[in-house]
């Protein structure tokens, strides 16, 4: 998948109110970025590298992989595969939107 298709799928999942209440972006390094806004109504998931309540850093394979319920966050994160700053209550939110 590509970040458009990521971003794509998560602006599908999220949908016009996720519940998240709070701002997400996850940082797939030289990939780019998809920042969710869960405090706009409606939502919004673009692509830009805004400051977030929370930053997921994750590769843009181990995101796809999650979109594609391959790799569950708790998981995930258990594992290294995504790292976690800011709020971690949003993290674990998280799961509204992947």
């Amino acid at each position: 998948m590509t970040l458009d298709d990521c971003t794509t799928a998560i602006r599908a999942k999220v949908g016009d109110d996720s519940g998240l209440a709070a701002t997400l972006r996850f940082d797939c390094g030289e990939a780019g970025s998809i920042y969710v806004d869960g405090k706009a109504l409606p939502n919004t998931v673009d692509n830009r590298a805004a400051d977030a309540d929370c930053t997921v850093g994750i590769t843009l394979d181990n995101l796809a992989a999650m979109l594609r319920g391959e790799l569950e966050p708790a998981t995930g994160f258990m594992t290294g595969k995504l790292k976690v700053a800011g709020d971690m209550s949003v993290a674990l939110r998280m799961q509204r939107v992947v």
